[in-house]
C-alpha cells in the first residue's frame, strides 16, 4: 500500500505540473496584436486550466474513499512520516483518510518545491544556457531572485507555520496529543521548522552519488550530467579546503554523503538526553 500511495502522490504531482505547464504556454496568454497571438493551436479546444486541478481534487477524494473501504480487508495502518514525528491515522475513518490523502500529497508537493529551492540557491550562478537549471527557474520564478540567505532560511519558517496551522486539526481528530501551553506549541513548530531541512538529504545524496559515478564512469556528454556535476561542485564548495583528494581519487563526495546521513540520523533518532516537545 505504501508503494501504491507513493505512486498516487506522484500522479497528483504530475497533474499539478500539468496545470503549471498550461500557464507557461506561449499561446495561452497572448493577444492578437502580437505575432504569436495570431497563431492558433492545432487543437483549438486544448486543455482547460481547471481540468488538471479538478483531476487532482478527484484523485485525493477518491483515494480517501478507497482507503477507508479496503482498510478492513488488508489491515493497513496509514502513517505519515514528518521526520521527527510519525502521524498515525485510522484507516476505518473517512475523515482520517481524507486528511491523510491531502497531507500526503501536500508533503509530496513540499518535497518538490523545497528541492527547487535548494537548486535555486545552490545554482544561482549557473547560466540559463543549462536547460535543467532554466526549467528550475521557470517553475520557481516567483522566488528565484531572492537572496540566497533568505532562500536557505525560508524552509524553517514554512515548516513552523505548517505545524502551527495543522496542529489544531490533528488534535481535533486525536491524531496528536493536545498541547498544554502555548510555549509547547511554539517549541514543536521550531522543531518542525528544523526538520524541514531533512527533505534535502535525498536530493543532496542523489546528486553527489551521481556525480561520483560520472567521475569514474564516462556516460556521455549530456545536459543532465553537466547539471549534476555543476550542482555537486556547488554543494561541495564549502568543504573544498579539506585535503581529501588522493591522486585522481576525490573522497570529498563520500565524506559529504556520510555527513548528511549522520546529521539526518542525529535529528530523526535524537539521543535520550534530547527530549523533543511532542
Amino acid at each position: 500500500m505504501r508503494l501504491i500511495d507513493l505512486i498516487l502522490n506522484l500522479a497528483g504531482l504530475a497533474l499539478w505540473l500539468n496545470w503549471l505547464s498550461i500557464q507557461f504556454d506561449p499561446l495561452a496568454k497572448t493577444s492578437a496584436a502580437s505575432l504569436v497571438g495570431t497563431l492558433r493551436k492545432a487543437d483549438p479546444s486544448g486543455t482547460r486550466r481547471w481540468q488538471p486541478l479538478a483531476g487532482l481534487g478527484a484523485l485525493l477524494l477518491v483515494r480517501a474513499v478507497i482507503y477507508s473501504q479496503i482498510n478492513a480487508s488488508i489491515r493497513w495502518n496509514p502513517r505519515l512520516d514528518l521526520g521527527v514525528i510519525i502521524l498515525p491515522f485510522r484507516g476505518d475513518s473517512f475523515r482520517h483518510m481524507l486528511v491523510f490523502s491531502v497531507l500526503g500529497f501536500a508533503c509530496t508537493l513540499a518535497f518538490f518545491y523545497l528541492w527547487l529551492l535548494l537548486l535555486s540557491a545552490v545554482n544561482s550562478r549557473v547560466p540559463d544556457t543549462d536547460p535543467i537549471q532554466k526549467l528550475v527557474r521557470l517553475y520557481f520564478r516567483w522566488l528565484d531572485r531572492w537572496p540566497n540567505v533568505l532562500k536557505l532560511i525560508l524552509p524553517f519558517f514554512l515548516g513552523a507555520l505548517f505545524w502551527l496551522l495543522l496542529h489544531p486539526l490533528l488534535a481535533h481528530l486525536l491524531i496528536t496529543s493536545k498541547i498544554k501551553t502555548g510555549s509547547q506549541l511554539i517549541a514543536q513548530a521550531a522543531v518542525m521548522g528544523g526538520a524541514t531541512y531533512l527533505t534535502w538529504k535525498y536530493l543532496i545524496v542523489g546528486i553527489l552519488l551521481l556525480h561520483l559515478l560520472n567521475s569514474y564512469v564516462y556516460i556521455g556528454n549530456h545536459p543532465f550530467w553537466n547539471f549534476v556535476n555543476a550542482t555537486a561542485s556547488n554543494l561541495l564548495r564549502p568543504l573544498r579546503w579539506l585535503p581529501l583528494r588522493i591522486g585522481k581519487v576525490d573522497l570529498l563526495p563520500l565524506l559529504a554523503v556520510a555527513m548528511v546521513f549522520f546529521l539526518s540520523e542525529l535529528v530523526t533518532n535524537s539521543p535520550r538526553w534530547i527530549r523533543l516537545p511532542f
